[in-house]
């Protein structure tokens, strides 16, 4: 693996020309990005040739550009991984924003985000294709600009996940996270075979008399997997300059990890077969999160108020809309949604603080 890593930096070292911080990470993502450009239209021209294609639907381009994209996306951000160095000797050379002492990523984390990004792509090209389908009604695709527009869509796919890749760090994976549990959400939603699964609540979605339990459950499978990753880096420069900090990070990163967990466990055991396990995970990530937030200004003592106050505000929130379905105003679905965006909308404004945290301690004002 080394030997391969250490081949295809010599190569890209010699195509990109000068290492100037920054060029690095763009000329080595357009080189991706056009071998990604010509393999499309190479398979693209001899698969459309002879044949009208749709925008969308069945055997249509925008179902060849979903699929070709997802497979570019993992491999992609495969590759980007692979190029990355964590320990780069160079000023100048592309260093890795998850190389924490101590620790990594793991296969199954790699794998994760991976799959994240491939979901993203896939789900993307369908919804542009839908969209053009309907400003383009009844238009015909031909094969060589069929082919064209497939090496475009992988070229542009490659080039976006090589750069998410080696630019990786808890901040952008949080964004990640955030989009692909947006984009699982609303694609098990639209796939679902019960128009009314709303009237139960949001894990009506992942049953398995539903079509669309698999997208659903994958998504919270995949998502708490990415938790737990997050968790373990978001902590990983918070000060522990005595006994008191240490064991204050080590329960926040706990707890967010928990949530992680619970979160896998909410799809790996649908509500349907497992309605007492279901719930109960599901019930232990909400308690997860509020002991996180109740108990921040004593787990970190440099955490800012103004954070510690917004995330009280929060479980406040959450707390209301229980309160509101136990009299019967609100159903639960509406709770599950709202207290699932305040959840991760928490989690990613707590990284951004958490990094800028260890910022100011690591480079202290004169």
């Amino acid at each position: 693996m080394r030997v391969l890593r250490d081949r295809i930096l010599a190569v890209l070292r010699q195509l990109r020309g000068p290492e100037t911080s920054d060029a690095v990470f763009e000329a080595t993502a357009l080189i991706v990005g056009a071998l990604f450009l010509v393999a499309g239209f190479a398979i693209g021209l001899p698969a459309f040739w002879g044949r009208e294609l749709p925008i969308s639907g069945t055997g249509s381009i925008g179902v060849f550009a979903a699929i070709g994209g997802a497979i570019t996306a993992a491999l992609a951000f495969a590759l980007g991984r692979l190029v990355v160095r964590p320990d780069a000797p160079s000023p100048d050379g592309v260093r890795d924003g998850f190389a924490v002492p101590g620790d990594r990523l793991r296969w199954y984390d790699i794998a994760a985000i991976a799959f994240a990004h491939a979901a993203i792509a896939y789900l993307g090209w369908i919804g542009i294709a839908e969209l053009l389908e309907r400003s383009f009604t009844d238009a015909p695709v031909y094969a060589f600009p069929g082919a064209v527009l497939i090496g475009v869509a992988l070229a542009l796919t490659a080039y976006v996940s090589f750069l998410s890749a080696v630019a990786l760090t808890p901040t952008v994976l949080s964004l990640v996270l955030a989009v692909f549990l947006v984009v699982g959400a609303f694609a098990s939603m639209l796939a679902s075979s019960d128009v009314h699964w709303w009237r139960d609540n949001l894990s009506a979605l992942g049953m398995s008399t539903n079509s669309a339990s698999l997208a659903f459950n994958m998504t919270l499978i995949i998502a708490g997997i990415m938790v737990t990753t997050i968790a373990r880096y978001a902590t990983a420069g918070l000060p522990l300059d005595d006994p008191v900090d240490r064991r204050g990070r080590l329960i926040v990163r706990g707890g967010l990890i928990l949530i992680g967990v619970f979160l896998a466990c909410v799809g790996i055991f649908p509500v349907d077969e497992f309605f007492l396990v279901h719930n109960t995970v599901a019930t232990g990530m909400a308690v997860a999160f509020a002991v996180v937030v109740v108990g921040l200004p004593w787990f970190l003592r440099s955490i800012p108020k103004v954070f510690v106050v917004f995330g009280w505000v929060y479980v406040l929130v959450i707390v209301l809309l229980a309160a509101f379905f136990a009299v019967g105003y609100y159903n639960l679905t509406a709770v599950e949604l709202i207290a699932a965006v305040l959840i991760f909308s928490w989690i990613i404004v707590f990284l951004r603080t958490a990094g800028s945290v260890g910022v100011d301690r690591h480079h202290p004002a004169d």
